[in-house]
């Protein structure tokens, strides 16, 4: 995807000063692109189950330790499909590297790119690009991006950015059966209703590009957060309830109506047994566990499904002794395996 020069994202950024971000977005055609990438064959086994992971990869600042984590830790193995969020594209906080090609290159995977954020506070970016991608080990017979409803304007927050939330959707060649795939980000800062908007649009664009009777996979972080991100006052005062931070993991789907709305359509919700997925840092110290990560699964069913500790602290196997931090993501990955019906 060919970048923007800094004089181009300079004057984008300006043009935000006067005019809606749809209008500025509508200028900048790689918000409509899904740029696709290809470093697999077709699997000479036709596939009686799909091993699909979730996974907000946090940048992709540590790209080699994530690929490590992904080859060597058997809990998110075997994945066949990768939906992950957050993933830059020439920015110096991740080396100025295309972190999800050279992550579907070391993994030898075919894949898409959406771009979701044209990051504006570092203009020493070579692109400033941050998107969701799509990982599969079967070819892509088409990919697509869907631009969701604006419910936040990034360029005014402290982080600087031209663009908004996003999903990828494609469909993949399973051995000559259709599976559609989409991974999505929906917003954080914006309360329940605006971010069931949001994956609603996402559930149309499904539905209207995928033939009825297509396995569809979609999955990603939704932010099902059961508040405002930006209400600090109800952040912290869900952290000092035990009752309140139940609500947070085990009665989400009673505070974020997008889970229902996806329910409604014939999706079913994974993992089903709840565990935390986020850690949200607080100011005074600790975390607030939080289940943001999910897979919504139609025309599959579901064999296993769990949740994968991204904490160095938690890990059982060798082979990232060497990484220096806490933690691979501020999530943790959620794994299922999947099966067409008989």
């Amino acid at each position: 995807m060919e970048g923007l020069t800094r004089e181009e994202r300079r004057r984008f950024g300006a043009l935000l000063e006067q005019r809606p971000q749809a209008e500025v977005m509508a200028r900048i055609p790689q918000f409509s692109q899904a740029e696709p990438f290809g470093f697999a064959p077709p699997p000479p086994e036709p596939a009686e189950a799909v091993g699909v992971l979730v996974f907000n990869m946090e940048r992709g600042v540590h790209l080699g330790a994530l690929g490590d984590f992904l080859e060597r830790c058997p809990e998110v193995r075997p994945f066949d499909v990768i939906l992950a969020n957050e993933l830059d594209d020439g920015c110096v906080r991740s080396g100025g590297r295309h972190t999800a090609r050279e992550l579907a290159r070391r993994l030898e995977l075919n894949g898409a790119f959406g771009l979701e954020f044209v990051e504006l506070v570092n203009p020493e970016d070579p692109k400033g690009f941050h998107g969701n991608a799509i990982f599969s080990r079967w070819p892509l017979r088409w990919a697509r991006v869907v631009r969701l409803p604006e419910a936040y304007n990034w360029y005014f927050d402290r982080q600087r950015r031209i663009g908004g939330r996003v999903a990828v959707l494609a469909e993949l060649d399973v051995g000559g059966k259709p599976l559609g795939v989409g991974t999505l980000h929906l917003e954080n800062r914006t309360h329940g209703p605006g971010r069931q908007a949001q994956l609603e649009a996402v559930l149309e664009a499904a539905d209207a590009w995928f033939a009825p009777e297509t396995p569809v996979v979609l999955g990603g972080d939704l932010n099902t957060n059961t508040f405002d991100g930006r209400d600090k006052d109800a952040i912290q005062a869900i952290a000092a309830s035990p009752a309140l931070r139940r609500r947070c993991l085990e009665d989400v789907g009673l505070w974020e109506g997008s889970l229902p709305a996806a329910e409604a359509r014939g999706y079913r919700l994974l993992p089903e047994i709840p565990a935390e997925t986020r850690r949200k840092p607080l100011p005074g110290g600790g975390w607030l566990g939080l289940r943001l990560d999910w897979l919504l699964v139609r025309g599959l069913a579901a064999r296993e499904s769990r949740t994968v500790s991204t904490r160095k602290e938690d890990w059982t196997f060798r082979g990232l002794e060497s990484f220096p931090g806490p933690e691979l993501s501020d999530h943790n990955a959620v794994w299922a395996s999947l099966v067409w019906p008989r």
